[in-house]
């Protein structure tokens, strides 16, 4: 089911649009799309709210195939196929659906961040030392103490407007002469104010009479469309880990999934890392929010790890939630059901993820994006082996830097978010479906 934003965009971009919501007959409906003689029907609902799979049951079109929206077989004879790929769907698991697996080149998973989050492609850096000049004067020493995270469309006219910074250069994993290079800002009077305004939950903070940086907490009461990620924000957006109250250096794995996705053999790994990562903390959301005590209890029973070092904040608007993913170094996805638009956020984000697929769609989507990505050694082949990625990253400086470096450069280098190579995938994919039916051909499995 489409919300009325999301309608009212496709439906200006398009030639032709029908609102089946308007049609609350299924019968009805059917009859419809039959009329208006529609090739493919793509199911994105599956079993979730807003579902009418009994149009599909009364097949008003030739071909239908389930499409991103639910994460597995239809379990139906009307679904003749499921848009898939051979990471998430490998032809050796086949028995599990009973559709016709139909495979996109490289991921069947798709997000729009790009579009939806431009300002999340660059990033700049403000240095908190943890002692400040008596003075309060400027300083051009980087510490690494703590940062502020800066996103904008326009860096360059920020960076001009600071003035003085440094770049950090970090090469790309498996690609030495690529280098990731970020600027930091010293900590200087200009950015104290904007240490100031979060540090004591001011909305905003004036750099000079044109540059006004935004509170990342307060994105809802600024500019309600960014917060929802209608459009991107027209200012400055500033985030840190002091809003979360997480420790400036410490190691931070995080994990924005509902909590429903954590059984106990996961938690279990969790705090197995956290021990033996000592200086580190876990990073989840009150996702709802009865269950934090829950968690906390099981990690300090069950596991001997104190509560403090498993934080919790409350779940954020969309365009909160994809930019705060900076803020930690890792995210350590749930087995049994993956991250799937998390996933894309934290990656969009530039946090590398660590997961570990089994044997179901809804457990293998994060190993097909990784793959994608170009970021194999991200995936683990069982829980020891997760358990050792995820160690290597939280005790390794130098291999986290690249990995993170890796992943940053791989956004936009890789097919991963890019919309219009998917679409082609998709229509080239779709056109398969139909030529076979052309022919008088029954579906079939569709793997090159």
């Amino acid at each position: 089911m489409m919300g009325p934003t999301s309608a009212k965009k496709v439906s200006s971009e398009v030639d032709y649009f029908v609102d089946l919501s308007q049609i609350p007959c299924n019968g009805k409906a059917a009859d419809r799309i039959n009329r208006d003689g529609i090739h493919v029907l793509l199911n994105m609902n599956g079993y979730t709210k807003g579902a009418r799979n009994e149009i599909f049951a009364l097949r008003p079109a030739p071909i239908q195939a389930m499409w991103l929206g639910y994460p597995g077989t239809s379990g139906a004879k009307f679904m003749d196929y499921i848009v898939t790929d051979a990471v998430t769907s490998p032809m050796e698991l086949r028995d599990q659906y009973c559709e016709k697996l139909a495979y996109m080149p490289h991921t069947f998973f798709i997000g729009d961040h790009a579009q939806m989050f431009p300002h999340l492609s660059e990033k700049v850096l403000v240095d908190i030392p943890s002692v400040k000049h008596a003075e309060g004067g400027d300083s051009c020493k980087i510490t690494g103490d703590e940062y502020i995270v800066l996103n904008c469309t326009n860096s360059k006219d920020l960076l001009d407007l600071l003035g003085d910074f440094q770049y950090i250069s970090h090469p790309v994993k498996d690609q030495e002469e690529t280098k990731i290079m970020t600027p930091v800002v010293p900590y200087s009077q200009r950015t104290s104010r904007v240490e100031n305004m979060l540090r004591t939950s001011q909305l905003t903070s004036q750099l000079d009479e044109n540059h006004q940086v935004h509170n990342g907490l307060a994105m809802v009461q600024i500019d309600s469309k960014t917060a929802t990620g209608e459009k991107p924000p027209s200012g400055i957006i500033a985030s840190g880990r002091m809003q979360y109250r997480l420790p400036p250096s410490a190691i931070v794995y995080c994990n924005f999934n509902q909590l429903y996705k954590i059984d106990p053999s996961t938690l279990l790994m969790w705090c197995n890392i956290l021990k033996r990562v000592p200086n580190s903390v876990l990073w989840l959301l009150r996702f709802p929010a009865v269950g934090e005590v829950n968690v906390k209890n099981f990690a300090k029973q069950t596991c001997g790890i104190s509560p403090e070092r498993i934080i919790f904040s409350p779940v954020a608007p969309k365009e909160e939630h994809v930019r705060r993913g900076q803020l930690a170094d890792i995210c350590l996805d749930t087995p049994l059901c993956n991250g799937h638009t998390t996933g894309m956020d934290v990656l969009w984000a530039g946090c590398p993820m660590v997961t570990l697929p089994k044997e179901t769609l809804a457990s293998r989507v994060a190993s097909s994006q990784l793959a994608c990505l170009g970021c194999p050694e991200l995936i683990a082949n069982d829980a020891k082996s997760y358990e050792e990625i995820a160690v290597q990253l939280g005790s390794d400086a130098d291999y986290l830097a690249k990995m993170r470096a890796k992943v940053w450069y791989q956004r936009t280098a890789s097919p991963l978010f890019n919309i219009r190579h998917y679409v082609s995938d998709l229509e080239k994919l779709l056109m398969k479906m139909w030529r076979r039916y052309e022919r008088g051909e029954g579906p079939d499995h569709i793997t090159q």
